[in-house]
């Protein structure tokens, strides 16, 4: 008897740093999607953000493995092995190296919103369903959005992924749940020094040098690697 596939969000951001809200919405979606498992694709970089105050790897991995702690929720920096930029270059080399999960786009409505200025977007709506979730004072944008005007007719409710049936893309699904106002900017204003106190730099503790290991690659990242 065959195993089922493994349903897995996917979702993708700076993590700079990581926050409650990030475990909140992952939480949710997992709920409302019925996944068995969420992974998060910390970025070496991301074209459209500025690498001004982005942090090394190995922090924003690190602050990400802190708040994914006892849910089902892996934290990974693959696409520094994969030696992708791109999110379409990251899921179709994902979607080949695990061929026995399914896996499902998760993203903000901030990002539904500029999703038209991603490199082949369609492409990456072929490749998996997208679920997006509502974020505050992003809604109106992302539902008047170019890429919004396309997906719009392959909209699907959630019960559909939770089916597990031999679902096909393109499929967006809407999540909507109490705002969550927490921001890494925010974070980061209030907490300059956070990646320096995360990986011990200064201090005399035993993480002061360690090298921080990716739960999924088992790789060993450097606290200097920045991409």
């Amino acid at each position: 008897m065959r195993s089922r596939p493994q349903l897995t969000g996917l979702l993708g951001g700076s993590f700079n740093p990581a926050h409650g809200g990030h475990r909140r919405i992952t939480l949710f979606a997992m709920d409302a999607l019925g996944l068995d498992e969420a992974w998060w694709l910390v970025s070496p970089g991301n074209p459209l953000k500025p690498q001004a105050g982005m942090a090394p790897l190995a922090a924003r991995l690190k602050s990400a493995r802190n708040q994914a702690r006892r849910a089902a929720i892996v934290p990974t920096a693959i696409e520094q092995q994969l030696g992708t930029r791109y999110t379409v270059d990251t899921l179709a080399r994902l979607t080949r190296r695990y061929p026995r999960r399914r896996f499902i786009w998760l993203m903000g409505s901030d990002n539904l919103a500029q999703l038209h200025r991603w490199k082949d977007w369609r492409r990456i709506a072929r490749t998996m369903p997208i679920a997006v979730i509502a974020r505050p004072g992003y809604d109106a944008d992302a539902m008047t959005s170019p890429a919004m005007a396309w997906l719009r007719r392959y909209r699907v409710p959630a019960a559909s992924i939770r089916k597990r049936g031999q679902w096909s893309a393109p499929a967006l699904v809407l999540l909507r749940f109490d705002p969550d106002y927490r921001s890494a900017t925010a974070i980061r204003r209030a907490h300059a020094g956070w990646a320096d106190a995360l990986l011990g730099k200064g201090s005399d503790s035993q993480e002061r040098g360690a090298k921080v290991r990716d739960r999924l690659t088992f790789r060993k990242l450097r606290q200097e690697d920045k991409a």
